[in-house]
């Protein structure tokens, strides 16, 4: 394995080989226990696991380490492609911090790559001077559910945190600042270690239409494009304003017209769209935001949710790629706030809590630049038979506590569902 915490690289370069294969079926039966990464949607996606190189950053350099090193990789590899599509021949997965300090960054190349594109299967295999014939692929053995899952408070209880509501609003009334999205963390502890695979299997098969994400203990399923781009095409989803579904789906139905005429969540919503877009205008040519935005209905709750779309200036410079996206649009003010530099002082000074990855992009590239990266949401990270889950709620001058309170307890339930063992 290649670690390079400066941003340098090894003298020898990685091998690279992609070729297509028959569909091997479900892309996360493939994984084995340990060293894995995956992305998946809608059985689409990409899945990994081995380390052939990796480079871990942090502080307010860590994206332009990491696309440095990614540069000097890529540049230097030797890659034959027999498939040609976004996400074939040389690929890196990566999740990064929320915040400057404190937090590691993490950008790493498997040694074996699996992905499907509609009808398109293939598997790249990477490594040093040299590599092997493409793996069978086939399902490994089943993981093991958890046993034992208890579940605690993290920094804050409950009550606490309503605390930091109300302090949050009150700033918000003061005048200091319009949005703040704030964070609360939860505690799950197993009897034994868990196996990361069951939690991801349950996200995907509960939660479809979500992007399930693994890399380096970091885990969920987002609901949040924060960027993709694909051969020029620019887009972003952006989710804000909430509410929880009864599983009554005439109640619901009327819920989710509740939602669209809440002041309180369209004034949230308002102020995500306008970061995204004035984030990616200096990069596009082009753009595309709708001037309301529609309902997505998700297994738990439902969001307000519009997709901004733009050309890239140059879509033939690689080195306006997705990850420098990711970063020009971190942290939107869907997980951050508005003015963004302010909610970033208020969540440091009232949250209580490390958000580490969570809330970050995560995600994938290739070395052509385009990939697909989404905010780090519904998302715990696993140690042992540890896991920390996290759930955030924007904050408006109408937030009332006790109700985001309620919001983040029903944001943990994707999660805290996958790995209760059930």
């Amino acid at each position: 394995m290649t670690t390079a915490p400066e941003g340098s690289i090894e003298a020898t370069p990685l091998v690279v080989r992609t070729v297509p294969v028959d569909d091997p079926g479900r892309l996360l039966a493939l994984l084995p226990p340990e060293d894995t990464v995956a992305w998946v949607r809608r059985g689409d996606g990409l899945v990994g696991w081995g380390t052939a190189a990796a480079i871990r950053t942090k502080g307010a350099d860590r994206f332009a380490d990491a696309r440095g090193w990614w540069t000097e990789m890529s540049q230097a590899a030797v890659v034959r492609d027999e498939v040609k599509q976004p996400g074939t021949g040389l690929v890196s997965f990566g999740s990064f911090a929320f915040a400057d300090e404190p937090g590691d960054s993490v950008l790493v190349v498997p040694e074996v790559v699996v992905g499907r594109r509609g009808e398109t299967t293939w598997v790249t295999t990477i490594g040093l001077a040299g590599i092997s014939a493409p793996p069978v692929l086939e399902p490994t053995d089943p993981p093991a559910a958890p046993t034992g899952v208890t579940f605690v408070d993290g920094a804050l209880s409950g009550t606490d945190w309503e605390s930091v509501v109300a302090e949050a609003v009150r700033r918000i009334n003061d005048g200091a600042l319009e949005k703040v999205v704030l964070a609360r963390d939860l505690v799950a502890a197993a009897d034994e270690d868990i196996d990361l695979r069951w939690p991801l299997q349950r996200l995907a098969e509960t939660y479809p239409m979500c992007w399930t994400f693994h890399v380096d203990g970091l885990f969920g399923a987002t609901p949040e494009m924060l960027v993709r781009r694909e051969r020029g095409l620019v887009t972003s989803r952006v989710l804000a304003g909430t509410i929880r579904r009864t599983g009554d789906d005439a109640r619901d139905l009327a819920l989710a017209a509740t939602l669209a005429r809440s002041s309180k969540d369209l004034e949230e919503h308002e102020y995500a769209v306008r970061s995204v877009a004035e984030a990616l205008a200096p990069h596009c040519t082009s753009m595309n935001v709708p001037e309301s935005p529609f309902v997505l209905h998700l297994p738990n709750v439902m969001h307000l949710a519009t997709d901004v779309a733009g050309v890239a200036k140059d879509a033939g410079d690689e080195s306006a790629g997705s990850l420098e996206l990711a970063e020009a649009l971190h942290p939107s003010a869907a997980v951050g706030g508005t003015p963004t530099e302010i909610a970033k002082q208020v969540i440091t000074e009232i949250e209580s809590m490390d958000r580490g990855r969570y809330a970050g992009p995560v995600g994938w590239m290739d070395a052509a630049g385009d990939g697909e990266w989404g905010i780090a949401l519904r998302s715990a990270e696993v140690d042992g038979r540890t896991v920390r889950l996290f759930a955030g709620c924007g904050i408006v001058a109408s937030s009332d506590p006790e109700a985001e309170l309620a919001e983040a307890q029903a944001k943990f339930v994707p999660v805290r569902d996958a790995v209760s063992g059930s």
